[in-house]
């Protein structure tokens, strides 16, 4: 008997024996996986920020124009002949009364001398006539002649007026037309090419012209904004004259400015935009006719805008928004509206406030409340 209970003892003391291993086993297990549970996250990601700015920034709207010539002039010649020579260099600039064509004048020169002798002779029988006329008058009033015969030398004498006068006139034209064979530039500017040679052949008022001439110094820029705009355009205009800026494709050129001088007087239907027009001194001629400009109309200044880098603004399906990077150095994601565009700046209409940090370079791998830490500026991506 006692010695059954002693087997029963055993047994239990090796039960609860096992029982107490297993259960420290456990516990130590869940320790150690609490104790490798334990850490500090994922760690910063690296991005660029900056402060938003609150700042007078000029109000504008931007379009693509088309430049456009002063004036243009397609010379052609007023006289048939043959061009004897021409004097420039096709694209060089030219100066007002520069001569450009030389027409063979001898033709002319005779036609010339030949009126100029035509001339002379109906003056001569002109004053003959007139003489003639004068001394019948005189026998007429004392009744030498009828009146019948001193109104025929009287016909005579006005019939040789009106030949001289005509004899004038064509020596005139004459001279003209020798002065047409020496054919000048009516304005300042470059010419294009010449479509006519030396030896050529050539005929008055023919459709083709010499040679086309453009002017541009001062230079005209057309370009067209949407309808909704011309309201605001036309009351800035009427208070001050509007700048007008034509952006250059080089950063390291300056910026052309001119003032908008023409509104057309309709909107094109088919577009719902409207024409205008900025006329630019362009005394360096970095604008040439027919080129593409982007040009930039400034109507106000707006005082107190706030502002931020372009690259700061993200689009999602609910819109707009920045990342904003708390004094905890975690970043909260925040909806905001943008006003427009300047450039490379935003211009932030609610969201925002002076001050406060956007993240600009690194928002892919952001998140709320996702920690940051700023890094150091790189080399822009080419």
């Amino acid at each position: 008997m006692s010695r059954r209970r002693f087997l029963v003892l055993g047994l239990v003391l090796t039960v609860l024996a096992g029982a107490g291993l297993g259960t420290y086993f456990v516990t130590d297990g869940r320790a150690r996986e609490g104790k490798g549970g334990k850490g500090k996250g994922p760690p910063p990601v690296t991005v660029m920020i900056a402060a938003v700015q609150q700042q007078a920034l000029p109000v504008r709207l931007q379009a693509i124009g088309n430049v456009e010539a002063f004036a243009t002039v397609a010379l052609k010649a007023r006289v048939d002949g043959q061009i004897m020579d021409f004097n420039f260099r096709e694209g060089q600039p030219v100066k007002k009364g520069d001569v450009l064509f030389r027409i063979d004048p001898r033709p002319f020169e005779a036609a010339l001398r030949q009126a100029e002798a035509n001339a002379l002779r109906d003056r001569a029988a002109r004053d003959q006539a007139r003489s003639q006329a004068k001394r019948y008058l005189e026998l007429m009033e004392k009744n030498f002649i009828s009146k019948e015969a001193y109104g025929q030398f009287r016909t005579n004498a006005e019939t040789a007026e009106a030949t001289a006068k005509a004899s004038q006139a064509a020596l005139e034209n004459a001279r003209l037309n020798l002065e047409y064979c020496t054919i000048k530039s009516p304005l300042d500017g470059y010419v294009g090419r010449a479509l006519l040679q030396a030896g050529n052949q050539v005929r008055a008022n023919d459709p083709n012209p010499l040679v086309v001439i453009n002017q541009v110094r001062p230079i005209y820029v057309n370009f067209s904004i949407p309808e909704q705009t011309l309201p605001e355009v036309r009351k800035r205009m009427a208070a001050a004259p509007l700048v007008t800026e034509v952006l250059p494709v080089d950063p390291a050129q300056p910026v052309t400015q001119g003032t908008l001088i023409f509104v057309d007087n309709a909107v094109d239907p088919s577009t719902g935009t409207i024409r205008l027009r900025a006329q630019f001194e362009n005394q360096d001629a970095l604008l040439w006719p027919g080129q593409f400009v982007t040009v930039s109309l400034r109507l106000y200044d707006e005082a107190n805008a706030l502002v931020v880098p372009a690259t700061a603004v993200q689009s999602g399906p609910d819109g707009q928004y920045v990342y904003v990077v708390g004094d905890e150095m975690t970043v909260d994601v925040r909806k905001v509206t943008v006003s427009r565009t300047d450039g490379e700046r935003a211009i932030i209409g609610s969201g925002l406030a002076k001050g406060e940090r956007v993240v600009t370079r690194g928002q892919l791998r952001l998140g709320p409340k996702t920690r940051v830490q700023i890094g150091k500026p790189g080399p822009e991506p080419s």
